[in-house]
Protein backbone atom coordinates (compact mmCIF):
# COMPACT_ATOMS: atom_id res chain seq x y z
CA UNK A 1 0.00 0.00 0.00
CA UNK A 2 1.20 3.53 -0.86
CA UNK A 3 1.75 6.14 1.57
CA UNK A 4 1.10 10.22 1.47
CA UNK A 5 4.40 11.64 0.14
CA UNK A 6 7.03 13.18 2.70
CA UNK A 7 6.79 16.23 3.91
CA UNK A 8 10.61 18.22 4.54
CA UNK A 9 11.06 21.16 6.39
CA UNK A 10 13.98 23.01 7.56
CA UNK A 11 13.83 23.47 10.93
CA UNK A 12 16.90 25.09 11.94
CA UNK A 13 18.43 27.36 9.16
CA UNK A 14 22.10 26.66 9.25
CA UNK A 15 24.83 28.70 8.79
CA UNK A 16 28.40 28.94 8.01
CA UNK A 17 31.39 29.89 9.19
CA UNK A 18 32.88 32.41 6.68
CA UNK A 19 30.13 34.35 7.37
CA UNK A 20 29.71 33.99 11.47
CA UNK A 21 32.82 34.62 13.17
CA UNK A 22 34.11 31.01 12.92
CA UNK A 23 30.55 29.77 13.74
CA UNK A 24 28.98 27.25 11.85
CA UNK A 25 25.88 25.24 11.78
CA UNK A 26 24.11 22.60 9.30
CA UNK A 27 20.67 23.32 8.18
CA UNK A 28 18.23 20.88 10.55
CA UNK A 29 15.88 19.23 8.32
CA UNK A 30 12.95 16.97 8.90
CA UNK A 31 11.16 14.72 7.12
CA UNK A 32 7.85 13.41 7.77
CA UNK A 33 6.18 10.30 6.58
CA UNK A 34 2.93 8.45 7.17
CA UNK A 35 5.05 6.41 9.96
CA UNK A 36 8.28 7.97 10.04
CA UNK A 37 10.04 11.22 11.58
CA UNK A 38 13.56 11.57 10.32
CA UNK A 39 15.94 14.18 10.97
CA UNK A 40 18.64 15.23 8.64
CA UNK A 41 22.21 16.39 9.87
CA UNK A 42 20.78 17.63 13.45
CA UNK A 43 23.82 19.72 13.82
CA UNK A 44 26.04 21.99 16.36
CA UNK A 45 23.10 24.33 17.09
CA UNK A 46 24.57 26.92 20.42
CA UNK A 47 22.26 24.88 22.39
CA UNK A 48 20.29 21.37 22.35
CA UNK A 49 17.66 23.21 23.93
CA UNK A 50 17.18 25.07 20.26
CA UNK A 51 16.20 21.72 19.15
CA UNK A 52 13.85 20.51 21.10
CA UNK A 53 11.96 23.76 21.23
CA UNK A 54 11.88 23.23 17.08
CA UNK A 55 10.77 19.80 17.82
CA UNK A 56 7.74 21.02 20.14
CA UNK A 57 6.80 23.43 17.69
CA UNK A 58 6.31 20.94 15.41
CA UNK A 59 4.35 18.51 17.68
CA UNK A 60 7.14 16.29 18.32
CA UNK A 61 9.66 15.40 21.50
CA UNK A 62 13.39 13.91 21.10
CA UNK A 63 11.51 10.06 21.40
CA UNK A 64 9.57 10.75 18.51
CA UNK A 65 12.25 10.89 16.01
CA UNK A 66 12.98 7.39 14.37
CA UNK A 67 15.99 8.29 11.84
CA UNK A 68 18.58 10.38 12.14
CA UNK A 69 20.00 10.76 8.49
CA UNK A 70 23.71 12.41 8.32
CA UNK A 71 25.06 13.56 4.66
CA UNK A 72 28.37 13.34 5.72
CA UNK A 73 31.05 13.01 8.89
CA UNK A 74 31.83 16.68 9.57
CA UNK A 75 31.03 17.56 13.18
CA UNK A 76 28.88 20.38 12.51
CA UNK A 77 26.37 17.95 10.81
CA UNK A 78 26.94 15.82 13.32
CA UNK A 79 27.56 16.98 17.05
CA UNK A 80 23.99 16.65 18.38
CA UNK A 81 23.33 12.94 16.90
CA UNK A 82 23.39 11.22 20.78
CA UNK A 83 20.31 13.59 21.22
CA UNK A 84 18.31 10.87 19.68
CA UNK A 85 19.58 7.91 21.81
CA UNK A 86 16.24 5.60 20.75
CA UNK A 87 16.55 6.51 16.94
CA UNK A 88 18.12 4.49 13.64
CA UNK A 89 21.26 6.24 12.81
CA UNK A 90 21.75 6.19 8.51
CA UNK A 91 24.85 7.49 6.83
CA UNK A 92 27.35 6.75 4.16
CA UNK A 93 28.13 3.27 5.83
CA UNK A 94 24.19 2.16 6.41
CA UNK A 95 21.96 1.28 9.13
CA UNK A 96 23.37 1.80 13.01
CA UNK A 97 21.01 0.43 15.76
CA UNK A 98 22.51 0.93 19.15
CA UNK A 99 25.83 -0.60 18.63
CA UNK A 100 24.03 -2.88 14.58
CA UNK A 101 25.37 -2.08 11.75
CA UNK A 102 23.41 -3.13 8.86
CA UNK A 103 23.89 -2.46 4.48
CA UNK A 104 21.30 0.25 3.28
CA UNK A 105 18.86 -0.81 1.01
CA UNK A 106 17.18 2.22 -1.75
CA UNK A 107 13.95 0.19 -0.76
CA UNK A 108 13.94 0.59 2.93
CA UNK A 109 12.10 3.93 3.12
CA UNK A 110 9.48 4.95 0.44
CA UNK A 111 9.46 7.95 -1.68
CA UNK A 112 13.29 8.54 -0.35
CA UNK A 113 16.72 6.97 -1.87
CA UNK A 114 20.26 7.65 -0.94
CA UNK A 115 22.76 8.40 -3.51
CA UNK A 116 26.68 8.44 -2.88
CA UNK A 117 27.79 12.12 -3.53
CA UNK A 118 31.09 12.41 -2.73
CA UNK A 119 33.51 15.41 -3.14
CA UNK A 120 33.16 18.06 -0.03
CA UNK A 121 34.17 14.69 1.77
CA UNK A 122 34.64 10.58 0.52
CA UNK A 123 31.51 9.75 2.82
CA UNK A 124 29.06 12.71 1.39
CA UNK A 125 25.56 10.94 0.61
CA UNK A 126 22.45 12.98 -0.39
CA UNK A 127 18.88 12.16 0.41
CA UNK A 128 16.81 12.37 -2.66
CA UNK A 129 13.08 12.79 -1.25
CA UNK A 130 9.82 12.32 -3.65
CA UNK A 131 7.77 14.45 -1.56
CA UNK A 132 4.94 16.10 -1.49
CA UNK A 133 6.40 19.36 -3.16
CA UNK A 134 8.55 17.71 -5.99
CA UNK A 135 11.77 15.89 -5.57
CA UNK A 136 14.13 17.34 -3.09
CA UNK A 137 18.19 16.50 -2.58
CA UNK A 138 18.75 17.39 0.92
CA UNK A 139 22.52 17.05 0.11
CA UNK A 140 24.59 18.06 2.75
CA UNK A 141 27.39 20.21 1.99
CA UNK A 142 27.85 19.18 -2.12
CA UNK A 143 26.28 23.01 -1.69
CA UNK A 144 26.68 25.03 0.94
CA UNK A 145 24.38 27.38 -0.54
CA UNK A 146 22.65 28.03 -4.00
CA UNK A 147 25.89 28.64 -6.15
CA UNK A 148 28.57 28.78 -3.25
CA UNK A 149 31.17 28.26 -2.62
CA UNK A 150 31.95 28.02 -6.34
CA UNK A 151 35.23 25.80 -5.41
CA UNK A 152 35.19 24.18 -1.64
CA UNK A 153 37.85 24.99 0.38
CA UNK A 154 37.35 21.98 2.53
CA UNK A 155 37.00 19.42 -0.79
CA UNK A 156 38.38 16.04 -0.43
CA UNK A 157 38.03 15.62 -4.20
CA UNK A 158 37.26 18.94 -6.46
CA UNK A 159 37.07 16.55 -9.96
CA UNK A 160 34.21 13.95 -7.86
CA UNK A 161 32.20 17.21 -6.25
CA UNK A 162 31.61 18.72 -9.29
CA UNK A 163 30.51 15.10 -10.87
CA UNK A 164 28.07 15.27 -7.28
CA UNK A 165 26.89 18.58 -7.77
CA UNK A 166 25.86 17.65 -11.89
CA UNK A 167 24.12 15.10 -10.32
CA UNK A 168 22.11 16.65 -7.36
CA UNK A 169 20.83 19.15 -10.15
CA UNK A 170 19.84 16.56 -12.29
CA UNK A 171 17.60 14.41 -9.84
CA UNK A 172 16.27 17.39 -7.87
CA UNK A 173 13.63 19.95 -8.73
CA UNK A 174 14.83 21.46 -5.41
CA UNK A 175 18.04 20.78 -3.40
CA UNK A 176 18.41 21.92 0.51
CA UNK A 177 22.38 22.87 1.01
CA UNK A 178 24.40 22.03 3.86
CA UNK A 179 23.54 25.58 5.38
CA UNK A 180 21.51 27.82 3.35
CA UNK A 181 17.41 28.23 1.91
CA UNK A 182 16.22 25.50 -0.10
CA UNK A 183 16.57 26.77 -3.92
CA UNK A 184 15.00 25.65 -7.32
CA UNK A 185 17.11 23.80 -9.60
CA UNK A 186 14.85 25.15 -12.79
Amino acid sequence: MKHMKPKVKIIFPGYESAENNGRSCSNVVLIRTDDRNIIVDPGTLPSQEILIEKLKQEKLSVADIDIVFLTHSHIDHTRNVGMFAIAKVLDFWGWWDGDLSSEYQNSDLEYIILYHTPGHSYDGVTLLVDSEDGKIAICGDVFWKKDYPKKDPFATDLKALKKSRKKVLKMADFVIPGHGEMFSTK
